[in-house]
Order: C-alpha cells, then sequence, then structure tokens
C-alpha cells in the first residue's frame, strides 16, 4: 500500500520514493505506483493534483484496484527506480481552501437552518454544494456566508483524526458516513464533525474568504454556487473589470448602472417593434409588387439571404390576398437554398408533397401541410431557375 502523504501533513510539496510499478493502462497510458506519495487522487468531490515526477508531469491521480496511480504525459525510462515528486502547491492549496470552505457553509446551513448538504462538487472556477431543500430564501443565504466567514475570523484550527466505528457515537456528525473502518475525521471544535478524505489547511483562518455567488433549483434540491480564498479575489477582479467597462460605454456611475441597462433594454424593445413593424410593411409591400408583376396561377420569385421565415411571412400574405394562386419562393443563402410553397384556399394541389417531390434533387429535407411546406438543400445542384421549373411542371402535371 502507498503510504499517503497528504494525509500526514498536507502541506508537504515534495517527496522521494520508490517506484513499485510502472505500467500503461487499456488507454495506453503511462502510470506509476509509487512506496508514499504527496500526489492527492481524485475523490471525495475534490480533483486529484498535478505536478512532476522527476520532472515529466503528472496529468492525472486516481485510486484504482486500491493503488495510487500516478499518469504521466510520457514514460518514465524503464530502469528508473526512484522518483523525486513535486506536486503543483497553488492548485491544491486552492483545493484547501474550497474543500475546507465547503465545510464552513454547508456546517453554517446545517447550525441555523437545520439545511443538510446531500453532495458536493469542486470545479475549476468555482464550487458548489447542494442542500437538500426545494426554495431557499436570500436571507438565509446571507445569514449562512455571514456566520461561515466568522468562522474564518476566528481563526479556529482545523483537525484531523482517524477513528473506529465504535468511537463514531462519541461525535456529532454533521453527516452520516457509509466507511466503517479507517474513518477520517474532520473537524472545527464546536462548530463541524464530519468525515472526509480530502485535504484541508490547518486553520479556519487560511480559507481566507466565503462568497455564495449563484443558487439554482435543481428538481427537489438548491444548488448552491461559491468560491473561497483567492478564487474571491479572482471573481471580484473580474467583475469590477466589467462594471468599469460598463460604467465607460454606458456613461452612467456605477450605481446607476441598473437604471441605465433597464432603459437600454426598454429602448431595444421598442427598436424591435418597430424594426418588426417596418419589416410587415416591406412585406406586404412586396407580396403587391409580386401580384402585380405576374398574373399568373402561380407565383414565383428568387431571392438572396432571406429566412425562411420571411419567406414563409411573404407566401402567406400572397396567397391570403389571392387565394386562387400558388406561390413558390427561393431563397439562395450561400451553400443553401431553401424554398416555401404555399396555396390559396381556391387551390387543389397538396403542398407537402409538392415540396417533398423537388427536395430530393438537393439533398434536401423539409415539412409543412397540405397548405404551405417547406424546406432547404445544397446549392450547386440545381440552379433556382431549374429548381422552380421542376416544381411548376410537378403542378401541371
Amino acid at each position: 500500500m502507498t503510504n499517503k502523504l497528504y494525509y500526514q501533513d498536507a502541506y508537504i510539496q515534495t517527496f522521494s520514493a520508490k517506484i513499485t510499478k510502472q505500467q500503461k493502462d487499456e488507454k495506453n497510458h503511462p502510470y506509476v505506483v509509487l512506496t508514499e506519495t504527496a500526489f492527492y487522487p481524485t475523490g471525495g468531490g475534490q480533483p486529484h493534483d498535478t505536478g512532476t515526477l522527476n520532472g515529466v508531469a503528472v496529468t492525472n491521480v486516481e485510486t484504482i484496484e486500491e493503488e495510487v496511480r500516478h499518469f504521466l504525459a510520457e514514460s518514465l525510462p524503464e530502469e528508473t527506480e526512484y522518483v523525486d515528486g513535486s506536486i503543483d502547491w497553488k492548485r491544491r492549496f486552492d483545493h484547501m481552501q474550497q474543500h475546507a470552505g465547503q465545510h464552513i457553509l454547508s456546517a453554517a446551513f446545517a447550525n441555523l437552518f437545520d439545511l443538510q448538504t446531500v453532495s458536493f462538487h469542486l470545479g475549476k472556477d468555482s464550487a458548489t454544494i447542494d442542500l437538500d431543500i426545494a426554495e431557499v430564501t436570500e436571507q438565509q443565504l446571507k445569514e449562512a456566508e455571514s456566520l461561515a466567514n466568522q468562522l474564518i475570523l476566528e481563526n479556529r484550527p482545523v483537525e484531523t483524526k482517524w477513528i473506529t466505528e465504535e468511537e463514531l457515537v462519541h461525535y456529532d456528525l454533521r453527516k452520516e458516513t457509509a466507511i466503517r473502518e479507517n474513518i477520517r475525521l474532520v473537524k472545527i471544535p464546536d462548530f463541524d464533525y464530519n468525515a472526509c478524505g480530502g485535504t484541508h489547511p490547518n486553520t479556519t483562518g487560511q480559507v481566507g474568504l466565503i462568497n455564495i455567488l449563484h443558487t439554482e433549483k435543481q428538481k427537489r434540491i438548491i444548488r448552491v454556487e461559491f468560491v473561497c480564498g483567492e478564487r474571491v479575489l479572482t471573481h471580484l477582479h473580474r467583475k469590477q473589470q466589467v462594471i468599469v467597462e460598463l460604467v465607460s460605454k454606458l456613461s452612467s456611475p456605477e450605481d446607476k448602472l441598473v437604471d441605465a441597462v433597464n432603459s437600454l433594454l426598454e429602448n431595444g424593445k421598442t427598436v424591435d417593434k418597430q424594426m418588426t413593424d417596418l419589416n410587415e410593411s416591406l412585406l406586404q409591400y412586396e407580396a403587391k409588387e409580386l401580384l402585380m408583376m405576374e398574373n399568373r396561377s402561380v407565383i414565383t420569385s428568387i431571392f438572396e439571404k432571406r429566412t425562411i421565415q420571411e419567406l414563409q411571412k411573404l407566401a402567406k400574405i400572397v396567397v391570403a390576398q389571392s387565394p386562387e394562386k400558388i406561390c413558390i419562393l427561393l431563397s439562395e443563402n450561400g451553400d443553401r437554398v431553401q424554398l416555401v410553397a404555399a396555396k390559396g384556399e381556391s387551390v387543389g394541389p397538396n403542398m407537402k408533397e409538392l415540396i417533398s417531390s423537388i427536395l430530393p434533387l438537393i439533398n434536401g429535407k423539409g415539412g409543412g401541410n397540405d397548405t404551405i411546406a417547406q424546406g432547404g438543400g445544397e446549392s450547386g445542384l440545381l440552379s433556382s431557375e431549374q429548381l422552380l421549373a421542376k416544381a411548376l411542371e410537378n403542378i401541371h402535371s
């Protein structure tokens, strides 16, 4: 069994060890197993450590078949017996901050409101806990965050202890554990007792700060997203940069930004409505022009870069004004051709059948009904004129 140095001292950053196995897994990824290691393997919601062994990058660390396997960017020389290991301390300490912060925040929710944490995930930019409740108020979030940060300011010790199943009765665990032997207890005296295999700082003060970012309802639970330590500053700097840019672009002081954005959104809605109205007027005008230009039972036209929605609206207007006519419209959009066929109430042919008869000619797909149908396919197989001619031929036949 590998001696797990991260349990003896989470602050060990370098070590030396003997290789007990060097192989490749079923995906041909090289890995080594060592007599001892400071590399923490993925587990308990905490990601694995990275770093180097004899200068070769450690890309992943997993516990597989009771072995702590260190996966490498490349194989070590076959004759290698010993390695010097170095973990990425910035990554490790960040994980220690987030994991201890999760214990503190989960305990705050439990102590204040009896809300239990059912799962924990430590991501690259933030961490989340899932609370076993369908609703949580803004006031509850503020109180839990405030209590958590108070515990950090008090700089209480974060202690670990190995206990047996029989000794569990002496501790009021926040969450029941399924482990029955080699139980590792992580405790913050008079605040939180929890079985955990992760790495943590020695004191709550080293967590730095906890900031709740967001909540999201997930079926019957509430997911709380948060950051701790250095990540708080990262998020603060990112948000500050956005605020500075908005102040400049909107020519508005920071405390009036919400009003400025709301005003901008309202103006946008007004402009969108005006554009919609103008587009409707343009379609009405185009329909009138088509009907004036062609005194035939089938109205056709070829456009460039028109959406399928615009073609549909225009075709509907044409046949509404002339119920005895069929309208076939095409648009050439780069390497795609889109077409719509619509008919008035006094016309017999089935538009879905018409579209279905010509789309295979351009490797196209579409749909619709008896009254209006649409589809698209590849350009270049037939010209738009040839496609229209084929549609007219099918109508007349």
